[in-house]
């Protein structure tokens, strides 16, 4: 039962948080700052509130605090998601007050990365094993000494994975819903209650943002709330012992890096020739005709499809 209320707590606490915050973001001229060498089209988005994360962060941090007896694991969590979230915040804070499209330099927002993940692989306690499964042969691997090595690379990799794919309106909140509601079953399925009902407060506050991102946003969730979605996601992955299986759940978050990363080494290799119209490559549909509704709707769809191949992979391990 503490499933369902989790769930209606996550999402109430976020749309009535942004009753009270959008109108705050808009008084103190919190407003988005758009890349003029984006699309065009995108232009007219400049001085929509952002920092719209705050909502979800309260809102999940709140309704854990009420339906999740303590827990080490749900504490750690709590930590990733919140802790990239803080630098996020100091991102957005740094671009809002330098009117600036850039907050903190790329070595920065490494560093404070970096160093939310030492943190948590310097909990105390045996809180999570070394060992990893590997989906497909159904084995496990214990990394050993090279787990905290693993770990970094995972959390790193997944928050900037999912900050690339905050581009359009209700993209980054719909992509995280089937995401988040996977991790969810997959908890459930494994016997581990408690990171089953985090990953349900984290996809009620997805599904309570989009009350007001989905198009045409009236908030953005800036990278306060696209790097603590990383870190939510990231978090799952760990607590469930899936963390291999997140590149076929987070599928979306993986295209959308990997067309930066083909898109960088064939431009700088080419003298200046591109492979995309534009990366992320939701913006490559996006020049290409695609409506913004439909780039987010066949994006999400593409999540279901993703998160649920991983749950079907799950069960027939």
């Amino acid at each position: 039962m503490n499933e369902f209320w989790i769930v209606i707590t996550s999402f109430a606490l976020t749309v009535l948080i942004g009753k009270f915050l959008i109108p705050e973001l808009r008084k103190w001229h919190f407003g988005q700052s758009i890349r003029e060498c984006g699309p065009k089209e995108h232009m007219k988005k400049s001085g929509t509130p952002t920092m719209g994360g705050i909502m979800m962060i309260l809102a999940v941090i709140v309704a854990c605090l009420m339906w999740i007896p303590f827990d080490p694991h749900i504490i750690v969590a709590l930590w990733l998601f919140t802790g990239y979230g803080l630098i996020g915040f100091i991102d957005d804070g740094l671009k809002i007050f330098f009117k600036r499209n850039l907050g903190l330099t790329a070595k920065q927002k490494m560093a404070l990365q970096i160093l939310v993940a030492a943190v948590y692989l310097l909990y105390p306690g045996d809180v999570y094993s070394t060992k990893i499964w590997i989906p497909l042969v159904n084995a496990s691997v214990d990394l050993g000494y090279f787990y905290p090595v693993f770990i970094l690379l995972l959390l790193v990799g997944t928050t900037n994975a999912v900050n690339l794919t905050d581009g359009l309106d209700g993209l980054a909140a719909g992509v995280t819903i089937p995401v988040m509601l996977a991790f969810a079953a997959i908890a459930s399925l494994a016997g581990l209650p408690h990171e089953c009902l985090f990953s349900l407060a984290v996809f009620g506050s997805c599904v309570g943002f989009l009350r007001y991102n989905h198009y045409p946003a009236k908030v953005f969730m800036g990278d306060t709330g696209s790097l603590a979605l990383g870190g939510a996601v990231a978090a799952a992955a760990i607590g469930t012992h899936t963390e291999i299986l997140l590149v076929l759940i987070g599928g979306v978050y993986v295209v959308e890096t990997v067309s930066v990363i083909m898109q960088v080494l064939y431009f700088k290799k080419t003298g200046g020739k591109r492979i995309f119209r534009m990366t992320p490559i939701h913006h490559h549909f996006e020049l290409g005709g695609w409506p913004e509704t439909t780039v987010v709707a066949r994006f999400c769809l593409a999540s279901i499809i993703c998160s649920g191949l991983g749950v079907l992979l799950y069960v027939l391990r």
